[in-house]
């Protein structure tokens, strides 16, 4: 009776809004089971209210104090308790941010994981906590070492799209870092959220007044759902789960008990906020360096059917091994020593200086990435990064590119040798490398940038 009083009372309410969510507020313990029955019922109960879309905090699946029983309680995405979320994700018709999950990664180390659910039941997208929460503070009594359990993440995740609008994911510890807050509503954001375990001792000077500045800087909604009370002999958490609209304003607040609120996101007050303040035309990016999100450097479907103009040339899909928003690595066609690769930039441009900001990071990035691949596949520590940028400089094709050369002891008699070859390149007397020679190479690559 209670719920469907609720649900009156809030279809009412809410009458007009379409884009109704729900934060859930719970104390996880150790029982895998009843955290999951707690969070089901929060779910079923939010979506009887109307939620499109409901937000459980960090460690929903459990809060364990021993490490080796969290090991050993880890489960992978494809284990039974995700299962279970997408079966209710599905039946419920509804969407879920599963704020940070325990994912298996090794036999010492699991991944702090941030996943998101459709009502169709699938993972719409994940991501990996990147700041992890190694802190010693004596006076409140906080000692914490995320890194002796979790492995950290390598690159923001892109914001997903959603009923509710375009969500950025983060978790919990990311509300401290700003430049990952304005990357993510650069890359399109407009909801932000952090799911969280907030320490009790921090809690009451820093979780409100981080989760509104992290709104008004980006003009963005922020939904922060949260853990609450002592969840075993050594661990409490804040509570106040709470939603925060672009203006800074907290719209909805959980107290300390387990539970949710509900609230509206309105996507037009996010346009008419940044339409009357364009905090993004105003960054001088002419001074300070601006964030180039990694969801730039993020891995692109690859077809070996694809076609991508290099210079005068073309660049077969089936030599491409990793490919940004902005940039692409393949395999060479004639190679100065084995794993000569390239990195080149989508756009067509002859020097480096005709590059914006973005495709410089983006490239430079991308480099750094295939370096570190190449290295390994080759069992070597060192490389030679050469950029032939203009006619006067050796360059044959008219669209800057970056070698890559991972170099070995005695590869050539005098080191510099290396650039004579490469300059002489073009009109090398080896025969040109096959398309299966480089489908082969791009295949093994891409195995290393999943």
């Amino acid at each position: 009776m209670l719920i469907k009083r609720l649900y009156s009372i809030f279809k009412n309410t809410f009458s007009d809004m379409d884009n109704l969510i729900a934060v859930c507020q719970i104390t996880s313990t150790g029982n895998k089971e009843k955290n999951f029955q707690a969070c089901k019922a929060l779910i079923t109960n939010a979506q009887k209210c109307g939620a499109k879309m409901v937000f459980l905090p960090e460690s929903f699946d459990y809060i364990e104090e021993d490490k080796a029983k969290s090991l050993e309680m880890a489960e992978s995405v494809d284990g039974s308790l995700i299962n279970n979320y997408k079966t209710l994700a599905k039946t419920l018709n509804i969407w879920l941010s599963l704020g940070g999950f325990h994912e298996k990664f090794s036999e010492t180390k699991l991944k702090n994981t941030h996943l998101v659910i459709n009502n169709k039941g699938e993972i719409a997208e994940t991501y990996h906590k990147i700041h992890l929460y190694d802190v010693q503070i004596p006076s409140k009594n906080i000692q914490a070492f995320e890194s002796n359990l979790i492995k950290s993440g390598t690159e923001i995740s892109p914001p997903v799209k959603t009923p509710i609008g375009n969500v950025g994911l983060a978790i919990c510890y990311d509300m401290r870092f700003s430049q990952m807050a304005i990357a993510l509503a650069e890359n399109g954001a407009e909801i932000l959220t952090y799911p969280s375990a907030f320490f009790f001792g921090t809690g009451a000077y820093h979780w409100e007044i981080l989760l509104r500045a992290r709104a008004i800087e980006t003009q963005c909604y922020v939904i922060a759902a949260a853990q609450t009370g002592s969840h075993n002999s050594t661990r409490k958490s804040w509570g106040h789960s709470l939603v925060v609209d672009p203006l800074g304003t907290v719209i909805a607040q959980c107290s300390e008990e387990p539970g949710f609120v509900l609230a509206p996101i309105d996507l037009s007050l996010i346009k008419s906020i940044r339409q009357s303040m364009p905090l993004e035309c105003h960054r001088r990016y002419d001074i300070y360096p601006k964030m180039i999100p990694s969801t730039l450097c993020r891995t692109k479907s690859i077809e070996d059917f694809d076609e991508f103009k290099f210079g005068s040339s073309i660049v077969k899909g089936l030599q491409v091994f990793y490919k940004t928003l902005l940039c692409l690595a393949f395999t060479n066609i004639k190679c100065v020593l084995p794993g000569h690769v390239l990195v080149a930039p989508l756009r067509a441009v002859e020097k480096l200086t005709d590059l914006s900001t973005n495709e410089v990071g983006d490239l430079f990035l991308t480099v750094q990435k295939v370096q570190k691949t190449i290295e390994q596949v080759h069992n070597t520590d060192s490389s030679s990064i050469v950029i032939q940028d203009g006619q006067h400089a050796g360059q044959t094709i008219k669209h800057v590119h970056v070698h890559i050369i991972p170099r070995k002891s005695g590869d050539f008699l005098v080191n510099d040798d290396v650039y004579r070859k490469l300059q002489n390149e073009k009109y090398c007397v080896d025969p040109k490398r096959s398309d299966d020679e480089m489908a082969q190479e791009a295949k093994l690559l891409r195995s290393f940038f999943k």
